[in-house]
């Protein structure tokens, strides 16, 4: 963050940052905000929204923060020269208002809860890197594949355990260095426990396939 903050002032640059997982943080970390940047206060822009707080998904309700008053009064014109977000998602939006703080501290802990079966299942696999996450609710992993993306192909078109298979989002696709991320996979730790548990054991499986065919 100190670094982009050099590069915003020697380039005479806005900083804008998404911060929609900050309440997604593990291990007593504290999350850092763009806006508590200091001696660019006129150029950082915060963008945060409800679709991963709560679980809503495709709810187009966010919001947009920045110190810049004429940065905010430029965004205001756009905002009512377009059209509004669907009334249905406003409507839910207005509700998440009235969930109590707690609802936060619950999910956290969910959260890690998942996050430390994904990574003690991923342990057992031979042959699996990765660091685990901090935040949010991905994780990446190097798999012992030659091609992540062709792995993910094979396990959605060919290969199931007891009818059962795995999606997962091939790495190379977060990287603009060609050649980065080709044996790397996100995985979401979005299902219960024991759902990933299962979910973990058929991936197993589903490398030794791949790796033998």
């Amino acid at each position: 963050m100190e670094i982009l903050r050099e590069l915003a002032l020697e380039y005479n640059l806005f900083l804008i940052s998404d911060e929609v997982y900050r309440e997604f943080v593990y291990d007593e970390e504290q999350p850092f905000s763009v806006l508590n940047l200091k001696g660019i206060e006129d150029r950082t822009i915060m963008v945060d929204s409800i679709s991963k707080r709560y679980s809503a998904c495709g709810a187009r309700i966010g919001c947009l923060a920045s110190k810049n008053k004429q940065l905010i009064s430029a965004i205001l014109k756009f905002g009512q020269a377009r059209l509004c977000p669907p009334t249905i998602d406003q409507i839910a939006a207005e509700q998440t208002a009235k969930i109590p703080p707690g609802y936060f501290t619950a999910l956290r802990e969910e959260y890690r809860r998942r996050r430390d079966t994904l990574c003690a299942e991923l342990k057992k696999i031979p042959g699996v890197k990765f660091t685990p996450p901090r935040g949010a609710f991905y994780l990446f992993a190097q798999l012992p594949v030659d091609d992540a993306e062709q792995f993910a192909i094979f396990l959605l078109e060919k290969f199931h355990l007891n009818n059962e298979t795995v999606m997962l989002a091939p790495g190379n696709g977060f990287y603009v260095t060609p050649g980065l991320g080709k044996k790397e996979v996100r995985l979401a730790y979005v299902l219960k426990c024991e759902e990933l548990v299962r979910a973990i054991q058929v991936l197993a499986v589903g490398i030794r396939a791949y790796n033998q065919r």
